[in-house]
């Protein structure tokens, strides 16, 4: 359990802080509309539902409240910067935004979900009130007053009096109605286009259809506009006395007809801060897209990747950062992320990208295209955003996993530990580095080859040869490659990377990489960093669970994990 909350721990406590918000909201907007006196004449043409769909208002306003903020990338980076002086813990939550984003829009969703169904039984009771199929009650309630009083409980007037038309009409021309119908359009087309087939393949889909959040905000604003749900004047009109002498309401000065009203709009008060930092957010988006991007270098390296050298005025990054990049030529909309490669202490930035899909291969097109020593197409760049990899200097032993493309991360970190060791820098707190890469084909680790030559000479120059372990695997294993390592496995160098560590076949086993760790370092504290697949993380995740130990004279692992 102990080796569990080293991990999870913050992270549980946030969760259980915001199911317990939810569950807290909803109880207590249940209660309101379900024992409120106000709400007693409400309560009787709508029965339970009217509690629920109130409730579940309050719990949609709580996390519409929410959903913005964890996509505010240059507010998370500032929080970041901010947080720096705390523990590595709290900087962490910050990396779990993306999770976060989505278990709010699944409240979201369930709440949306639950608010419908409630509000549409409660329009067909008005209905069947209005249709005097309930009690004297329920019927004089729906009588009172017209479309222009302040009297009338029921919003179904006797102007809409259409059989085939109630409650349906009502809903389609009610401000609630019409909102409401927008609203759960815009929640639908977001959440299915927020499918991963759909994101991966049809970028553009999910580009249009998400920005109909801000339809979604605009309908929510003014949702609540038509005042439908409504209470009456519990000091005029005494509701105990009153409820059995609806026919005499008027007539004597005990019953006064009740007078009711609606509540004034509130959800703008919970999401008018978001939208605003969102507003913030874009513009400072815009005005980087603005800003002139040049290129120091273009070149397609092995494996079909391409790695873009960049300069942009101003651009300051710090090592793991990624950045956003849009090519008009391609499309005026898809903005996609890619790590930085190159370190803080070099003069430009640089990314490394695979073809991986429509967008990248038209982008790898057009740079193949280009004549030697010419300029590329318009880039729009935003950023840098930080990430998990910017902790790896504040941890004295790190373990680095790379799988495939998603050793770019590392590449920076490595650079600069290259650069910090060149300059012999005395605020290098690291003291020990586990770097892991797993790659599927063989020429897959040949772009990236030469900075591992660089770094292993350089190392073994300045006697530090114990500082970097680095171990390469070959997981795409092609049994016509044994014979031929077999043959040239007593060389002194890798016959696939030139390395004097040898490519291993396979995956790693990991239970016995977290020992050798343990052991060579009893007493550290060890950051675990992956950009890779879910199903590695999840594997390395319970890894840095069991072995860590709660006892502060032991090892201890905090898994990280690149999140885009």
């Amino acid at each position: 359990m102990g080796n569990w909350i080293i991990n999870n721990g913050l992270t549980s406590l946030i969760l259980l802080a915001w199911m317990g918000m939810n569950i807290f909201l909803f109880v207590w907007y249940y209660r309101i509309y379900d024992l409120g006196d106000e709400f007693y004449y409400t309560r009787h043409l709508l029965g339970s539902a009217l509690a629920w769909a109130r409730a579940s208002a309050g719990v949609l306003n709580f996390n519409c409240l929410l959903i913005l903020l964890p996509v505010c990338r240059n507010l998370l980076s500032l929080l970041r910067g901010s947080f720096v002086c705390y523990g590595r813990s709290i900087r962490k939550q910050l990396d779990k935004n993306l999770t976060f984003h989505k278990l709010v829009a699944y409240m979201i969703a369930l709440m949306s979900a639950v608010h419908t169904v409630a509000h549409l039984l409660n329009a067909e009771w008005f209905n069947n009130s209005r249709q005097g199929m309930y009690d004297k009650l329920s019927t004089a309630l729906s009588n009172l007053g017209d479309a222009n009083g302040t009297a009338f409980l029921n919003p179904i007037r006797e102007k809409d009096m259409d059989p085939q038309q109630i409650p349906t009409y009502f809903v389609c021309t009610s401000i609630a109605g019409l909102t409401g119908v927008v609203i759960t359009l815009a929640l639908i087309l977001i959440i299915t286009s927020s499918m991963e087939v759909i994101r991966r393949s049809y970028f553009e889909v999910f580009w249009f259809t998400h920005h109909l959040f801000i339809v979604f905000f605009a309908g929510l604003v003014f949702h609540g506009a038509g005042r439908i749900v409504r209470s009456h004047n519990t000091d005029a009109h005494k509701y105990t006395l009153c409820k059995d002498l609806s026919d005499q309401w008027g007539e004597i000065e005990e019953c006064p007809i009740p007078q009711f009203a609606g509540g004034a709009p509130k959800t703008w008060w919970w999401v008018i801060g978001p939208m605003v930092l969102y507003l913030c957010e874009r513009i400072v988006r815009f005005i980087r897209y603005t800003q002139t991007v040049t290129y120091r270098k273009i070149v397609m390296r092995p494996s079909n990747v391409l790695e873009l050298q960049l300069v942009k005025t101003g651009f300051k990054m710090e090592v793991g950062q990624y950045v956003f990049i849009n090519c008009p030529s391609i499309s005026q909309l898809e903005w996609h992320p890619f790590t930085m490669t190159s370190a803080p202490e070099e003069d430009f930035f640089s990314v490394h990208i695979r073809s991986g899909g429509d967008w990248t291969d038209k982008l790898i097109s057009l740079m193949e295209q280009l004549p030697e020593g010419a300029q590329g197409p318009k880039l729009g760049v935003d950023g840098p955003f930080g990430t998990a990899s910017e902790d790896v200097f504040d941890y004295e032993v790190a373990m680095l996993v790379g799988a495939g493309i998603g050793v770019t991360p590392f590449a920076s970190v490595l650079k600069s530990i290259w650069y910090k060791m060149k300059e012999s820098d005395p605020k290098l707190r690291t003291r020990k580095i586990y770097f892991y890469w797993l790659c599927r084909e063989t020429y897959a680790f040949e772009w990236f080859v030469d900075l591992l030559q660089l770094l292993e000479r350089e190392m073994e120059e300045r006697g530090m040869g114990n500082f970097l372990t680095y171990k390469l695997y070959l997981t795409g294993w092609d049994e016509s490659l044994v014979d031929y390592f077999n043959i040239k496995f007593d060389k002194d160098t890798d016959v696939i990377t030139g390395l004097k560590q040898k490519t291993s076949a396979g995956r790693p086993v990991w239970d016995k990489e977290f020992e050798q760790v343990c052991e060579e370092n009893p007493t550290s504290v060890v950051g675990t960093f992956l950009c890779g697949p879910e199903a590695l993380a999840k594997s390395l995740e319970k890894k840095c669970a069991k072995f860590s130990d709660v006892d502060p004279h032991k090892t201890k692992f905090y898994f990280n994990k690149e999140n885009f």
